[in-house]
């Protein structure tokens, strides 16, 4: 593993303490095509990408891009190789267990499960294979289109190959757009991991654009990749991939994704609001928190919160004229959960539209040293209330890694000082990894500690 950003290799450290991490990106399967993202073009298969003077080489060495991402990409030692094993992985024993429970098949043909551990290509021509798994062509776009040959023309430009079908990841909506369609779901067929995929053996989804981006990330953000695309801002990936997680998953809910039967589709909801430990003794205590950013009943399941609480952070911090809007939204969206699901639809939009106002303020400003401890501050000491449940508080966990990573890529932090406090980074991610351990006043110490730790750096 190279580290996160690829010249952060401080953060190797990290991927070993946080598993859960490392266990959803490997088998939760990387994204396909999105919405709007890389189009109908036929899709050649990896080998068209594969020569020596294009991405092909066992080095890195090229003169404006490295040329050995293939080799990258399929690094079965790296997280950065996650994409090219998708397809492989079905075929393992847990794979197919989850198949034989489900009684789809062989998974590596099932199209419940192709949908994202395969590149679904539209149009395909001799020499792309289903084995490949998510190949270049997933997330960039079908080689078929005119943009694969003028991205290596002399005088090309990054603007013309887009405008040629080449899809813009290295703009945050966009591809925050293509990566939720399997790092969250889509409306597609084999793009959803529904409550019944989970119960026969599927890992929980999580995402976080930023730090997932890091942990596939096979290319240099040199300055040449500045020159042709513009300077990465990691803290505006986290802020903006925050919002488009939780306008999916309103998307998503209010369509026929959010009703299983006569039941909403639990998938929404805090898995463990439900999963808990019962007992009928009179002495008998309930293990729930308050949670004062959500207004639910008691015995009633909450809407996964976790992009809420994070882009609430982040409101404050970078866009506060809308945080309070925000904020009422999403309570007014929990109370209508217990009104009804067409009460609820209505709210979700609300909440919906709110977000999206805020991704497009976070994509049109660049965030600095004060915003980034800003927001860690935030996340960590501002939401520190609302960490009641497992899945906000392992997101809590990568933003704070995020942000810190954000640090040293500003020059702000050095690599010694982040690696000098990564122990108290650690015990963070040690409190959020094992969900049936989890303790959250217990989290919410250690949270305090890590953040606190990265406080004094500045």
């Amino acid at each position: 593993m190279t580290g996160l950003k690829g010249a952060t290799n401080w953060w190797t450290a990290a991927l070993a303490a946080f598993c859960l991490a490392l266990v959803l990106f490997f088998f939760s399967g990387p994204g396909a095509r999105a919405a709007d993202g890389p189009g109908a073009a036929a899709h050649l298969g990896v080998a068209s990408c594969a020569g020596s003077t294009c991405h092909g080489r066992q080095e890195g060495n090229g003169t404006t891009v490295r040329q050995d991402e293939l080799s990258r990409w399929q690094d079965d030692a790296s997280q950065a190789g996650a994409h090219s094993r998708a397809w492989r992985v079905l075929g393992l024993p847990r794979g197919r267990a989850i198949a034989a429970r489900l009684g789809i098949g062989d998974p590596q043909t099932a199209a419940a499960c192709l949908g994202c551990h395969a590149d679904p290509a539209p149009v395909h021509r001799d020499g792309w294979r289903v084995a490949d798994g998510v190949g270049c062509e997933a997330c960039h776009g079908g080689a078929a289109a005119p943009w694969l040959a003028s991205h290596a023309a002399t005088g090309a430009t990054h603007q013309k190959n887009v405008a040629n079908g080449l899809y813009p990841l290295e703009n945050p909506r966009a591809r925050a757009a293509l990566c939720l369609d399997c790092h969250f779901g889509s409306a597609r067929p084999g793009q959803f991991v529904d409550h019944t995929l989970m119960a026969a053996g599927h890992p929980r989804i999580s995402f976080e654009l930023d730090l997932f981006t890091a942990l596939e990330q096979h290319w240099d953000e040199d300055a040449d990749y500045a020159h042709r695309k513009g300077r990465p801002d990691h803290v505006q990936a986290w802020a903006v991939g925050q919002a488009l997680a939780l306008q999916r998953a309103l998307s998503l809910y209010q369509g026929p994704r959010g009703q299983a039967g006569a039941f909403p589709e639990f998938y929404f909801f805090d898995c463990h609001s439900c999963h808990r430990r019962i007992a009928d003794t009179a002495d008998f205590r309930p293990a729930a928190l308050a949670n004062p950013g959500r207004p639910v009943p008691p015995g009633t399941p909450p809407f996964q919160d976790e992009n809420m609480i994070m882009l609430s952070a982040a409101a404050r911090v970078a866009a506060p004229g809308q945080a309070a809007r925000f904020d009422a939204d999403a309570r007014a969206f929990h109370a209508a959960l217990a009104q009804g699901r067409s009460a609820s639809i209505a709210a979700g939009q609300k909440l919906h539209d709110s977000a999206g106002a805020l991704a497009s303020a976070f994509a049109g400003r660049s965030f600095g040293r004060a915003e980034t401890f800003a927001m860690i501050g935030a996340v960590a000491d501002g939401a520190a209330q609302r960490y009641t449940d497992y899945e906000a508080s392992a997101q809590a966990v990568m933003a704070l890694d995020t942000l810190l990573d954000a640090l040293v890529k500003q020059g702000v932090v050095d690599h010694a000082a982040a690696t000098g406090i990564r122990g108290q980074i650690d015990v963070a991610y040690r409190a959020v990894r094992d969900p049936n351990a989890y303790q959250p006043l217990e989290f919410r110490a250690a949270l305090a500690r890590a953040a606190a730790a990265i406080r004094r750096l500045k």
